[in-house]
Protein backbone atom coordinates (compact mmCIF):
# COMPACT_ATOMS: atom_id res chain seq x y z
CA UNK A 1 0.00 0.00 0.00
CA UNK A 2 1.43 3.68 -0.92
CA UNK A 3 0.66 6.52 0.97
CA UNK A 4 1.89 9.60 1.75
CA UNK A 5 3.15 11.27 5.48
CA UNK A 6 2.50 14.91 6.97
CA UNK A 7 4.17 15.35 10.37
CA UNK A 8 0.73 17.53 11.01
CA UNK A 9 -2.85 16.07 11.40
CA UNK A 10 -3.87 16.17 7.95
CA UNK A 11 -7.49 17.33 8.92
CA UNK A 12 -5.50 20.18 10.49
CA UNK A 13 -3.77 20.68 7.04
CA UNK A 14 -6.98 20.53 4.52
CA UNK A 15 -8.91 23.04 6.89
CA UNK A 16 -5.88 25.51 6.57
CA UNK A 17 -6.10 25.25 3.25
CA UNK A 18 -9.63 26.03 2.92
CA UNK A 19 -9.51 28.57 5.37
CA UNK A 20 -6.62 30.58 3.54
CA UNK A 21 -8.43 29.50 0.32
CA UNK A 22 -5.19 28.29 -1.20
CA UNK A 23 -3.90 24.89 -1.99
CA UNK A 24 -2.50 22.83 1.56
CA UNK A 25 0.84 22.27 2.34
CA UNK A 26 2.32 19.34 0.47
CA UNK A 27 3.85 16.10 2.49
CA UNK A 28 6.61 15.11 3.89
CA UNK A 29 7.48 11.91 2.94
CA UNK A 30 5.96 8.72 0.83
CA UNK A 31 5.04 5.37 2.60
CA UNK A 32 4.95 1.65 1.59
CA UNK A 33 3.09 -0.28 3.69
CA UNK A 34 2.73 2.84 6.33
CA UNK A 35 6.89 2.99 6.50
CA UNK A 36 8.91 5.76 4.69
CA UNK A 37 12.22 3.79 3.81
CA UNK A 38 15.74 4.25 3.95
CA UNK A 39 16.03 7.33 1.67
CA UNK A 40 14.40 9.79 4.26
CA UNK A 41 16.73 10.83 6.88
CA UNK A 42 14.52 10.19 9.76
CA UNK A 43 13.58 6.64 8.97
CA UNK A 44 16.76 4.61 8.12
CA UNK A 45 15.27 2.00 10.19
CA UNK A 46 11.71 1.89 8.95
CA UNK A 47 11.46 0.40 5.89
CA UNK A 48 9.11 -2.69 4.45
CA UNK A 49 10.69 -5.70 3.92
CA UNK A 50 9.63 -8.88 1.26
CA UNK A 51 10.88 -11.47 1.68
CA UNK A 52 10.78 -14.40 -1.04
CA UNK A 53 12.24 -17.42 -2.37
CA UNK A 54 13.46 -17.37 -5.74
CA UNK A 55 12.32 -19.09 -8.67
CA UNK A 56 8.53 -18.51 -7.17
CA UNK A 57 5.85 -16.28 -8.31
CA UNK A 58 4.55 -13.80 -6.38
CA UNK A 59 1.18 -11.73 -6.26
CA UNK A 60 1.24 -7.80 -5.40
CA UNK A 61 -2.07 -5.84 -5.15
CA UNK A 62 -0.71 -2.31 -5.40
CA UNK A 63 -3.06 0.28 -4.03
CA UNK A 64 -2.55 4.11 -3.79
CA UNK A 65 -4.13 5.19 -0.86
CA UNK A 66 -2.38 8.59 -0.97
CA UNK A 67 -4.33 11.69 -0.94
CA UNK A 68 -2.60 14.05 -3.50
CA UNK A 69 -0.20 12.13 -5.61
CA UNK A 70 -0.64 9.78 -8.90
CA UNK A 71 3.09 7.49 -7.79
CA UNK A 72 5.34 5.50 -10.39
CA UNK A 73 6.68 1.90 -8.78
CA UNK A 74 8.86 -0.20 -9.60
CA UNK A 75 11.14 -2.93 -8.76
CA UNK A 76 14.46 -3.05 -9.82
CA UNK A 77 15.53 -5.90 -11.92
CA UNK A 78 11.81 -7.09 -11.55
CA UNK A 79 9.45 -6.89 -14.56
CA UNK A 80 5.75 -6.55 -13.47
CA UNK A 81 2.93 -8.56 -14.97
CA UNK A 82 -0.49 -6.74 -14.51
CA UNK A 83 -2.90 -9.34 -14.19
CA UNK A 84 -6.36 -6.75 -12.62
CA UNK A 85 -6.99 -2.60 -12.17
CA UNK A 86 -9.46 -1.87 -9.79
CA UNK A 87 -10.50 -5.89 -9.12
CA UNK A 88 -11.50 -6.44 -13.01
CA UNK A 89 -9.30 -8.82 -14.22
CA UNK A 90 -7.04 -7.70 -17.24
CA UNK A 91 -4.95 -9.11 -20.45
CA UNK A 92 -1.51 -10.16 -18.74
CA UNK A 93 0.58 -6.63 -19.62
CA UNK A 94 4.26 -6.59 -18.87
CA UNK A 95 5.86 -3.64 -17.66
CA UNK A 96 8.73 -2.24 -15.44
CA UNK A 97 6.79 0.35 -14.17
CA UNK A 98 3.62 1.26 -12.52
CA UNK A 99 1.96 4.33 -12.26
CA UNK A 100 -1.28 4.15 -9.91
CA UNK A 101 -3.12 6.94 -9.12
CA UNK A 102 -5.11 7.52 -5.60
CA UNK A 103 -8.08 5.40 -5.01
CA UNK A 104 -6.92 2.88 -7.61
CA UNK A 105 -5.17 -0.70 -7.37
CA UNK A 106 -3.56 -2.50 -9.19
CA UNK A 107 -2.39 -6.59 -9.36
CA UNK A 108 1.14 -7.67 -10.47
CA UNK A 109 2.71 -11.13 -10.82
CA UNK A 110 6.82 -10.95 -9.82
CA UNK A 111 9.17 -13.88 -10.75
CA UNK A 112 12.25 -13.93 -8.63
CA UNK A 113 14.25 -15.40 -11.61
CA UNK A 114 16.83 -12.62 -10.28
CA UNK A 115 20.38 -13.63 -8.48
CA UNK A 116 19.94 -14.32 -4.64
CA UNK A 117 20.68 -10.95 -3.52
CA UNK A 118 18.44 -7.65 -2.47
CA UNK A 119 16.19 -5.09 -4.37
CA UNK A 120 14.31 -1.82 -4.03
CA UNK A 121 11.33 -1.39 -4.60
CA UNK A 122 10.16 2.33 -4.91
CA UNK A 123 7.64 4.75 -5.63
CA UNK A 124 8.15 7.96 -6.98
CA UNK A 125 5.48 10.91 -7.68
CA UNK A 126 4.41 11.53 -11.07
CA UNK A 127 3.29 15.19 -11.32
CA UNK A 128 1.55 16.21 -14.54
CA UNK A 129 1.02 19.76 -13.19
CA UNK A 130 3.69 22.45 -13.02
CA UNK A 131 3.44 23.47 -9.36
CA UNK A 132 4.77 22.47 -6.61
CA UNK A 133 4.88 18.87 -5.30
CA UNK A 134 6.49 16.59 -2.99
CA UNK A 135 9.68 15.07 -4.73
CA UNK A 136 10.69 12.34 -2.99
CA UNK A 137 11.01 8.72 -2.91
CA UNK A 138 9.96 5.84 -0.68
CA UNK A 139 11.77 2.55 -0.42
CA UNK A 140 11.00 -0.64 0.17
CA UNK A 141 13.50 -4.48 -0.18
CA UNK A 142 12.54 -7.19 -1.45
CA UNK A 143 15.50 -9.77 -0.43
CA UNK A 144 15.43 -13.27 -1.54
CA UNK A 145 15.77 -16.01 1.32
CA UNK A 146 19.32 -16.98 2.17
CA UNK A 147 21.02 -13.46 1.17
CA UNK A 148 23.39 -12.86 3.65
CA UNK A 149 25.55 -9.83 2.18
CA UNK A 150 25.32 -6.31 3.50
CA UNK A 151 25.45 -4.65 0.65
CA UNK A 152 23.65 -2.33 -0.84
CA UNK A 153 20.03 -3.47 -2.48
CA UNK A 154 20.02 -2.32 -6.67
CA UNK A 155 17.80 0.64 -7.19
CA UNK A 156 15.00 0.95 -9.78
CA UNK A 157 15.35 3.57 -12.70
CA UNK A 158 11.88 5.24 -12.16
CA UNK A 159 10.46 7.65 -14.67
CA UNK A 160 11.04 11.16 -14.28
CA UNK A 161 8.11 12.81 -12.79
CA UNK A 162 6.99 15.05 -15.46
CA UNK A 163 7.05 11.62 -18.04
CA UNK A 164 3.38 11.73 -19.01
CA UNK A 165 4.74 9.88 -22.26
CA UNK A 166 5.40 6.55 -19.81
CA UNK A 167 2.48 7.29 -17.74
CA UNK A 168 -0.05 7.42 -20.74
CA UNK A 169 1.56 4.71 -22.25
CA UNK A 170 0.83 2.14 -19.07
CA UNK A 171 -2.96 3.18 -18.57
CA UNK A 172 -4.00 3.11 -22.60
CA UNK A 173 -2.33 0.31 -23.02
CA UNK A 174 -4.11 -2.19 -20.44
CA UNK A 175 -7.25 -4.12 -21.62
CA UNK A 176 -9.97 -6.14 -20.29
CA UNK A 177 -9.65 -10.03 -20.12
CA UNK A 178 -12.56 -10.37 -22.25
CA UNK A 179 -14.51 -13.82 -21.65
CA UNK A 180 -12.61 -14.34 -18.42
CA UNK A 181 -14.01 -14.60 -14.71
CA UNK A 182 -16.64 -11.72 -13.93
CA UNK A 183 -16.35 -10.04 -17.51
CA UNK A 184 -18.97 -7.71 -18.12
CA UNK A 185 -19.36 -7.35 -22.07
CA UNK A 186 -19.61 -3.58 -23.19
CA UNK A 187 -23.19 -2.55 -23.58
CA UNK A 188 -23.54 -1.37 -26.84
CA UNK A 189 -27.05 0.67 -26.55
CA UNK A 190 -26.28 4.15 -25.05
CA UNK A 191 -29.17 5.73 -23.43
CA UNK A 192 -27.63 9.00 -22.01
CA UNK A 193 -24.42 11.02 -23.08
CA UNK A 194 -22.63 13.11 -21.63
CA UNK A 195 -19.84 15.63 -22.27
CA UNK A 196 -18.38 16.55 -18.96
CA UNK A 197 -15.63 19.13 -18.43
CA UNK A 198 -13.22 18.67 -15.24
CA UNK A 199 -10.15 21.45 -13.73
CA UNK A 200 -9.16 23.89 -11.23
CA UNK A 201 -11.62 27.01 -10.70
CA UNK A 202 -11.52 30.27 -8.68
CA UNK A 203 -14.18 31.25 -6.23
CA UNK A 204 -14.30 34.86 -5.62
CA UNK A 205 -13.01 35.74 -1.86
CA UNK A 206 -15.51 36.97 0.42
CA UNK A 207 -15.21 40.65 1.12
CA UNK A 208 -12.84 41.88 3.64
CA UNK A 209 -10.41 38.97 3.26
CA UNK A 210 -7.26 38.16 1.93
CA UNK A 211 -7.02 34.90 0.27
CA UNK A 212 -3.92 32.47 -1.24
CA UNK A 213 -5.54 31.98 -4.23
CA UNK A 214 -4.48 33.39 -7.35
CA UNK A 215 -5.47 36.55 -7.62
CA UNK A 216 -6.61 36.97 -4.54
CA UNK A 217 -9.74 34.82 -5.17
CA UNK A 218 -10.08 31.01 -3.70
CA UNK A 219 -9.04 28.05 -5.08
CA UNK A 220 -11.89 25.85 -6.60
CA UNK A 221 -13.00 23.63 -9.06
CA UNK A 222 -15.76 21.97 -10.78
CA UNK A 223 -17.27 19.50 -13.37
CA UNK A 224 -19.20 21.14 -16.66
CA UNK A 225 -18.90 24.79 -14.60
CA UNK A 226 -20.59 23.49 -11.31
CA UNK A 227 -18.83 23.63 -8.55
CA UNK A 228 -20.19 20.87 -5.97
CA UNK A 229 -21.15 21.47 -2.84
CA UNK A 230 -21.92 18.74 -0.33
CA UNK A 231 -25.21 19.27 1.90
CA UNK A 232 -25.06 19.75 5.46
CA UNK A 233 -28.05 19.30 6.84
CA UNK A 234 -29.33 15.84 5.48
CA UNK A 235 -27.61 13.41 3.53
CA UNK A 236 -28.38 12.99 -0.28
CA UNK A 237 -29.33 9.18 0.17
CA UNK A 238 -31.73 10.33 2.27
CA UNK A 239 -33.21 13.56 1.13
CA UNK A 240 -33.65 11.45 -2.06
CA UNK A 241 -34.92 8.41 -0.19
CA UNK A 242 -37.67 10.23 1.70
CA UNK A 243 -38.19 12.73 -0.79
CA UNK A 244 -37.29 15.86 1.10
CA UNK A 245 -36.79 18.62 -1.46
CA UNK A 246 -34.45 21.70 -0.95
CA UNK A 247 -30.99 19.32 -0.23
CA UNK A 248 -29.56 19.18 -4.00
CA UNK A 249 -31.87 19.85 -7.35
CA UNK A 250 -31.82 17.57 -9.99
CA UNK A 251 -30.31 19.73 -13.29
CA UNK A 252 -26.83 18.88 -13.54
CA UNK A 253 -25.81 19.50 -17.06
CA UNK A 254 -25.33 16.63 -19.73
CA UNK A 255 -23.06 19.45 -21.31
CA UNK A 256 -20.81 22.75 -20.32
CA UNK A 257 -22.49 25.58 -20.57
CA UNK A 258 -20.27 27.28 -22.95
CA UNK A 259 -18.31 25.72 -25.79
CA UNK A 260 -14.68 26.87 -25.65
CA UNK A 261 -11.19 25.74 -26.62
CA UNK A 262 -10.94 23.24 -23.36
CA UNK A 263 -7.20 22.24 -23.58
CA UNK A 264 -5.60 25.52 -24.93
CA UNK A 265 -3.34 26.92 -22.25
CA UNK A 266 -3.56 30.75 -23.18
CA UNK A 267 -7.55 30.45 -21.25
CA UNK A 268 -5.27 29.29 -17.93
CA UNK A 269 -6.73 32.87 -16.36
CA UNK A 270 -9.61 33.49 -18.57
CA UNK A 271 -11.75 35.79 -15.77
CA UNK A 272 -14.65 35.32 -18.26
CA UNK A 273 -14.51 31.08 -17.80
CA UNK A 274 -12.68 30.23 -14.59
CA UNK A 275 -15.05 31.30 -12.25
CA UNK A 276 -17.88 28.54 -11.32
CA UNK A 277 -20.87 29.10 -9.04
CA UNK A 278 -21.35 26.53 -6.12
CA UNK A 279 -24.12 23.80 -6.42
CA UNK A 280 -25.29 20.78 -5.21
CA UNK A 281 -26.50 18.82 -8.60
CA UNK A 282 -27.63 15.78 -9.43
CA UNK A 283 -28.20 14.17 -13.03
CA UNK A 284 -31.37 11.76 -13.04
CA UNK A 285 -30.98 7.80 -14.27
CA UNK A 286 -33.53 5.11 -14.71
CA UNK A 287 -32.69 1.84 -13.63
CA UNK A 288 -30.44 -0.04 -16.05
CA UNK A 289 -30.03 2.68 -18.06
CA UNK A 290 -26.26 2.80 -19.98
CA UNK A 291 -24.87 6.02 -19.88
CA UNK A 292 -21.74 6.87 -21.85
CA UNK A 293 -19.32 10.39 -20.47
CA UNK A 294 -16.65 12.19 -22.31
CA UNK A 295 -14.49 12.93 -19.81
CA UNK A 296 -12.93 16.51 -20.43
CA UNK A 297 -9.51 18.41 -19.07
CA UNK A 298 -9.45 21.44 -19.03
CA UNK A 299 -6.47 24.05 -19.11
CA UNK A 300 -7.50 26.39 -15.99
CA UNK A 301 -4.81 27.23 -13.63
CA UNK A 302 -2.58 24.07 -13.94
CA UNK A 303 -3.84 21.87 -16.74
CA UNK A 304 -2.79 17.87 -15.18
CA UNK A 305 -3.53 14.30 -14.92
CA UNK A 306 -7.31 13.99 -12.76
CA UNK A 307 -8.28 10.52 -11.73
CA UNK A 308 -11.77 10.76 -11.71
CA UNK A 309 -13.49 7.78 -9.80
CA UNK A 310 -17.24 6.65 -10.08
CA UNK A 311 -18.68 5.19 -6.89
CA UNK A 312 -21.45 2.57 -7.12
CA UNK A 313 -20.15 1.29 -10.27
CA UNK A 314 -17.24 -0.14 -13.13
CA UNK A 315 -17.16 1.83 -16.09
CA UNK A 316 -15.47 0.23 -19.47
CA UNK A 317 -12.66 2.87 -20.29
CA UNK A 318 -13.59 3.18 -24.28
CA UNK A 319 -10.70 5.37 -25.19
CA UNK A 320 -8.20 8.07 -23.92
CA UNK A 321 -6.00 10.48 -25.49
CA UNK A 322 -4.80 14.44 -25.74
CA UNK A 323 -6.54 17.32 -26.91
CA UNK A 324 -10.26 18.62 -27.34
CA UNK A 325 -12.11 15.45 -27.74
CA UNK A 326 -13.35 15.13 -31.15
CA UNK A 327 -16.51 13.54 -31.75
CA UNK A 328 -16.13 12.51 -35.26
CA UNK A 329 -12.38 11.19 -35.12
CA UNK A 330 -12.16 9.84 -31.89
CA UNK A 331 -15.31 8.14 -31.49
CA UNK A 332 -13.59 5.33 -34.10
CA UNK A 333 -10.86 4.83 -31.64
CA UNK A 334 -13.33 2.65 -29.08
CA UNK A 335 -12.38 -0.16 -27.89
CA UNK A 336 -15.84 -2.51 -27.85
CA UNK A 337 -14.54 -5.24 -27.46
CA UNK A 338 -12.28 -5.91 -24.99
CA UNK A 339 -11.48 -2.53 -22.93
CA UNK A 340 -10.57 -1.79 -19.41
CA UNK A 341 -13.30 -1.94 -16.73
CA UNK A 342 -12.17 -0.25 -13.56
CA UNK A 343 -13.40 2.50 -11.38
CA UNK A 344 -11.26 5.24 -11.40
CA UNK A 345 -9.32 6.13 -14.49
CA UNK A 346 -6.18 9.11 -14.63
CA UNK A 347 -7.83 11.51 -17.66
CA UNK A 348 -4.52 12.39 -19.73
CA UNK A 349 -2.63 15.80 -19.47
CA UNK A 350 -4.28 18.29 -21.75
CA UNK A 351 -6.47 15.35 -22.64
CA UNK A 352 -9.77 13.47 -22.58
CA UNK A 353 -11.39 9.75 -21.73
CA UNK A 354 -14.35 8.48 -22.66
CA UNK A 355 -15.81 5.78 -20.25
CA UNK A 356 -19.53 3.82 -20.36
CA UNK A 357 -21.51 2.10 -17.51
CA UNK A 358 -25.02 0.46 -16.33
CA UNK A 359 -26.68 2.09 -13.98
CA UNK A 360 -28.10 -0.84 -12.26
CA UNK A 361 -27.71 -0.09 -9.25
CA UNK A 362 -29.81 2.53 -7.07
CA UNK A 363 -29.19 5.22 -4.94
CA UNK A 364 -26.75 8.56 -5.02
CA UNK A 365 -23.55 7.86 -6.33
CA UNK A 366 -20.73 10.54 -6.54
CA UNK A 367 -18.45 10.95 -9.10
CA UNK A 368 -14.87 12.96 -8.46
CA UNK A 369 -11.44 14.06 -8.64
CA UNK A 370 -9.87 11.37 -6.01
CA UNK A 371 -6.87 14.19 -5.67
CA UNK A 372 -8.09 14.62 -1.95
CA UNK A 373 -7.73 18.46 -2.36
CA UNK A 374 -9.72 18.95 -5.31
CA UNK A 375 -12.73 17.24 -3.16
CA UNK A 376 -13.91 20.04 -0.77
CA UNK A 377 -13.00 22.61 -3.91
CA UNK A 378 -15.90 20.97 -5.78
CA UNK A 379 -14.52 18.88 -8.81
CA UNK A 380 -17.77 16.16 -8.35
CA UNK A 381 -21.14 15.44 -9.24
CA UNK A 382 -23.65 12.51 -8.41
CA UNK A 383 -25.86 10.41 -10.13
CA UNK A 384 -29.30 9.58 -9.17
CA UNK A 385 -29.97 5.91 -9.97
CA UNK A 386 -33.57 5.58 -10.15
CA UNK A 387 -35.34 2.03 -8.10
CA UNK A 388 -35.87 -0.66 -10.47
CA UNK A 389 -38.86 -3.04 -11.01
CA UNK A 390 -37.93 -5.63 -8.26
CA UNK A 391 -36.98 -6.09 -4.61
CA UNK A 392 -33.47 -6.78 -5.05
CA UNK A 393 -32.90 -3.74 -7.43
CA UNK A 394 -34.96 -1.39 -5.18
CA UNK A 395 -33.19 0.96 -2.61
CA UNK A 396 -34.22 -0.02 1.17
CA UNK A 397 -34.61 3.07 3.38
CA UNK A 398 -31.92 4.53 5.73
CA UNK A 399 -31.38 2.70 9.63
CA UNK A 400 -33.01 4.03 11.84
CA UNK A 401 -30.09 3.32 14.15
CA UNK A 402 -27.35 5.78 12.86
CA UNK A 403 -24.43 4.73 15.28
Amino acid sequence: MLGEWWNANVVDVENQGLATGGAPNNSNAYTINGLPGDFYNCSQNQIYKLNVVRGKTYMLRIINAALNNQLFFGIAKHNMTVVAVDASYTKPYVTEVVVVAPGQTTDVLITANQPVGSYYMAAAPYASATIPFPNTTTRGVLVYNGYKSSSAPLMPALPNPRDTSTAYRFSSNLTGLAGGPQWVPVPLQVDEHMFVTIGVNLDVCAEGMTCQGPLNNRLSASMNNESFQLPTTLSMLEASVYNVSGIYTTDFPDNPPVKFDYTNANISLDLNLIFAPKSTKVKKLKYNSTVEIVLQNTAFLAIENHPIHLHGFNFHVLAQGFGNYDSVNDSKKFNLVDPQLRNTIGVPVGGWAVIRFQANNPGVWMMHCHLDVHLPWGLAMAFEVENGPTPSSTLPPPPLDKC
